[in-house]
């Protein structure tokens, strides 16, 4: 938008604007203008659209137009009707008949000229001359960061042909002569900048000679110094803001570089200078006089028409319109970067170039056609869609550039005209990409019918928090270019764009759509710190998806346009399987054990306060209290309550319950008494295992066994195996969630889930590591699964202790623990993790980078795994083995017998930088909630 082409009188480059239709294109006899209004009309259209002839029933948008020319129109209707039409008008009612008779009728309303004032020159008698909104802001940033090249503006010109570097350099001064801006410096005084305009003088063009070198070296040398110039830091207070060189490169080859700084120039400014730099090098090399016409204002005189006008209710109002349209905006546009966020930006930017194929565009424009909307109004949908399913986030918030000229006296101006909006999009709901487009097409026009707000001003109004780290509304920006024209000859001199290289990154993301020949590209210039190139490529081709899906059917709701093709769907679903573990069939948890037992009777199983208890010691004392649990009614499905302390005990009530049938309830003897009477019932607990001493914090009416109280009859019972009726899809245990979502939960876990979780756990942890494994783990949650039974149907040593942070004073070398993150950074400050800890695997809270880096550092740990599951998964749904210079940590991979998939809202799946939802699957899913 801010660089449309421009001829050096100001008015549209015809030459660089693809063909238009021919009147009448809709298929529609023409209707030749009726009224004096169309007439007037008439001619205002052929000269914004460049045709020569247009009918009353013919379309503004079907001709050629676009929001751009639609505002020169806007400004010529202003001057030939005295009357202020509002964009969306043109919208409304783009035929010419209609149109007329809208401008005719506000006319008659008297709803006409908003009262801006004329823009004329002002005196030039050495009073200050005031910034304009959008220069202070680059003042201010200048101040806070003397000497960024954030805001340079560097270009460069290939000139082939016999060039005459003294003519060159005659136009270049003429150019400066003409436009103040490029003369002018900025000062202050008591804190108040202001213009400093230079007199003109006789401009030098610095030549540099590179012919003698080879050609190779030739081309390198040309691009580094191109690059240098454009990097080479300004001085607004010194100047000059402008700068030229040219570079030789041959007789008929020179490359011109210009450089200047945004606070003097804008995009579309740059149109300017190369349409006048045409003109005037044509007219001088034959010997002629400048053909162009002197301009009637300057500047300056804008920057003071601009402060007179936007101020007091006119400001207000337009401010108005803008603080309810951005309220309740998100600040910040969460997408997933590559890397963390550093608190003051990189301004490295790299750049990643998508051609979308003709048939694409073609599409994309016919669907703009059909919706009364523009093609930049389409491409903005469908990247407010990417942002929206990039981010998680259906409140998006987009800036683009306007060139913001809405006074026909400043178009042919160099100077810092382009303003920002702040475009908000609405994705929610799942709309159809048809309502969507609907959505951006509204709340469009209306930021172009208030455009004339600074965007500094409106971030001040708005009292937006500032941050470093990133742009202020918004941190992605979109535009649309024409460059379909390229540049036109100068005279016998052929001339096209020289990469010079240098830019930077001003925001997180710019996307940037330029109309060419044969369809349309996307340039992609991301900040390098937060990305890698592969990640944008991915990024760049998901739009391009977007597009032609929403191209071909935008009736379809949004979350089902594609984001990946059909082969890397085909991937990423293949790609969600953990492996597939076989083991036999059949087996209960507690038959695992008991097998374990017969294999090694004399091994350690428990060790506890200096106590050992091997594996045949546990299994009696399972059997004992199992079969006084069957005698007791306890068998499949029945679900037992343990309120116990944590020792051996609690682990032979485990056990013994299972092998009686039952599923165990744990019950924390800490929870309030209202706590464990709700969980009792919600799970329908028949018994409670306990002790004397913790009886009475268990609800009145609990049926209870107090283990202690009944020792001597239960172990006067048979030891031997009782006949427990379980088979894998009765219950194992019933584990409550911790509420943090509502109230907690109980998870109903089968023996079929618990059983694929220990196969895993056999394959993934060493006998080594399972030698001597910590038990610190709560039995209320469900690690204590994998702690307790991944160690003891494997034949490994159980170290009960009460809790994770008595590992440094565990007298019984530990190799395998288990815990949170908070609790390992507890007991890394404390210098508690003991040498003899080989495998660390943390759960149940995200695991900090750092954390695992510190760790890592000490030098002792051979591996740390990042295990992550929730209840509802049976304990491990996916892990990974963290390295020790992650800068992330990821989930990891699903475990055995796991699927875990990304989904968006459409249940699609997403590529890894796509925010979404993640859906478990496969054999540990539990049965459900009791209850």
């Amino acid at each position: 938008l801010e660089s449309f082409p421009v001829t050096p009188n100001g008015k549209v480059d015809r030459a660089a604007l693809p063909a238009p239709d021919t009147p009448g294109s809709r298929g529609a006899t023409y209707v030749a203008p009726r009224t004096p209004a169309e007439e007037r009309m008439a001619g205002i259209w052929a000269e914004v659209l460049g045709v020569e002839r247009v009918g009353g029933e013919d379309n503004f948008f079907e001709l050629g137009g676009h929001s751009l020319l639609a505002t020169q129109l806007v400004s010529r209707v202003r001057e030939a009707f005295r009357t202020e039409l509002p964009l969306r008008v043109v919208f409304e009612a783009p035929t010419l008949a209609e149109l007329a008779r809208r401008v005719e009728a506000l006319r008659a309303k008297s709803l006409g000229d908003a009262g801006a004032p004329p823009l004329v020159p002002v005196p030039r008698d050495g009073s200050p001359l005031p910034l304009s909104f959008a220069q202070q802001r680059l003042w201010f940033i200048e101040q806070l960061e003397p000497g960024s090249t954030a805001y340079h503006m560097p270009s460069a010109l290939r000139l082939r042909g016999p060039l005459d570097p003294r003519v060159l350099e005659r136009a270049l001064g003429e150019v400066v002569r003409r436009h103040e801006a490029l003369r002018t410096t900025f000062d202050e005084t008591e804190g108040v900048p202001f213009q400093v305009v230079r007199p003109a003088g006789a401009a030098r063009l610095e030549s540099i000679d590179l012919s003698g070198l080879g050609a190779a070296e030739r081309e390198a040398e040309a691009r580094r110094l191109a690059r240098e110039e454009a990097q080479h830091p300004f001085d607004l207070r010194a100047g000059p803001l402008f700068r030229t060189r040219l570079l030789r490169l041959g007789d008929d080859d020179h490359v011109l570089v210009l450089a200047m700084h945004h606070v003097v120039s804008d995009g579309w400014s740059m149109g300017v200078l190369f349409g006048e730099l045409s003109a005037l090098y044509e007219a001088f090399a034959r010997g002629e006089p400048s053909p162009l016409p002197e301009l009637p204002v300057q500047y300056a005189d804008f920057a003071v028409w601009q402060r007179a006008w936007l101020s007091g209710e006119v400001l207000e109002e337009k401010i108005a319109w803008w603080r309810q349209r951005l309220e309740g905006a998100p600040p910040v546009l969460k997408i997933p970067t590559d890397r963390r966020r550093e608190a003051t930006p990189d301004t490295r930017a790299g750049r990643v170039f998508r051609a979308l194929p003709p048939e694409t565009a073609d599409g994309v424009r016919a669907l703009a056609r059909r919706e009364g909307a523009t093609l930049y109004m389409v491409l903005l949908a469908a990247l407010d869609l990417l942002l929206a399913r990039w981010s998680g986030q259906d409140d998006v918030v987009v800036g683009t550039p306007i060139a913001n000229r809405t006074r026909r006296e400043t178009e042919g101006l160099i100077g810092f005209f382009v303003n920002t909006l702040a475009l908000r999009a609405d994705v929610s709901g799942n709309p159809s990409f048809e309502v969507l487009l609907r959505r951006v097409r509204e709340g469009t026009l209306g930021a172009y019918q208030h455009q004339e707000v600074p965007f500094e001003r409106l971030v001040d109004e708005l009292r937006v928090e500032r941050s470093l780290s990133h742009t202020p509304l918004f941190q992605v920006m979109f535009a649309l270019n024409d460059v379909s024209g390229g540049m036109r000859p100068w005279g016998g001199l052929a001339v096209e764009p020289y990469p010079s290289g240098g830019g930077a990154a001003k925001f997180d993301l710019d996307v940037m759509v330029m109309e060419q020949e044969g369809g349309l590209g996307v340039a992609f210039t991301y900040r390098e710190a937060l990305w890698d190139a592969s990640t944008m490529e991915r990024v760049a081709g998901a739009y391009a998806l977007l597009l032609e899906a929403a191209a071909a059917d935008p009736g379809r709701p949004v979350l089902a346009l594609p984001l990946v093709s059909d082969a890397e769907r085909e991937s990423l679903l293949a790609e969600s399987s953990g492996p597939l573990l076989d083991h036999p069939a059949g087996l209960c948890v507690h038959d695992l054990f008991a097998a374990q037992a017969a294999r090694t009777p004399h091994a350690p199983a428990l060790v506890h306060a200096g106590e050992v208890l091997d594996y045949a010691g546990l299994e009696r004392a399972a059997n004992r209290l199992a079969n006084h649990l069957r005698c007791l009614g306890v068998g499949p499905e029945t679900r037992v309550g343990i309120c116990l302390e944590r020792g051996p005990e609690l682990v032979v009530a485990m056990l013994a319950i299972l092998k009686a049938g039952g599923a165990y309830v744990p019950l924390d003897p800490a929870y309030p008494r209202e706590r464990l009477a709700w969980m009792q019932a919600d799970a329908g607990v028949a018994l409670v295992l306990t002790s004397s001493h913790l009886a009475g914090a268990l609800p009145e009416g609990t049926p209870l066994l107090a283990l202690d109280a009944a020792r001597a009859t239960i172990d006067a019972g048979p030891d031997v195996v009782p006949e427990s009726g379980a088979v894998p899809e009765n219950l194992s245990h019933v584990i409550f969630t911790s509420g943090s979502t509502g109230r907690p939960k109980g998870v109903m876990i089968r023996h079929s889930s618990t059983v694929v979780l220990l196969h895993w756990l056999r394959e993934t942890v060493t006998d080594e590591e399972r030698s001597s494994v910590l038990f610190s783990t709560s039995v209320n949650f469900d690690v204590s699964v994998a702690e307790v039974f991944g160690t003891l149907c494997w034949g490994g040593k159980l170290v009960v202790v009460e809790n994770a942070l008595e590992l440094a004073s565990v007298r019984e070398p530990v190799t395998y623990a288990s815990m949170v993150p908070t609790a390992a950074a507890e007991l890394l400050r404390s210098g508690g993790i003991p040498a003899s800890v080989r495998t660390l695997v943390l759960g149940g809270e995200p695991l900090p980078a750092e954390l695992a880096r510190a760790l890592h550092a000490l030098g002792t740990l051979d591996r740390i795994g990042n295990a992550y599951g929730p209840t509802e998964d049976t304990t491990y749904s996916t892990f990974a083995l963290v390295s020790g210079d992650c800068d992330r940590v990821p989930v990891g991979r699903p475990v055995a017998n796991t699927r875990a998939l990304v989904l968006d809202g459409g249940l699609q799946p997403v590529p890894d930088w796509i925010v979404g939802d993640l859906y478990l699957a496969g054999d540990g899913l539990a049965r459900g909630y009791a209850g």
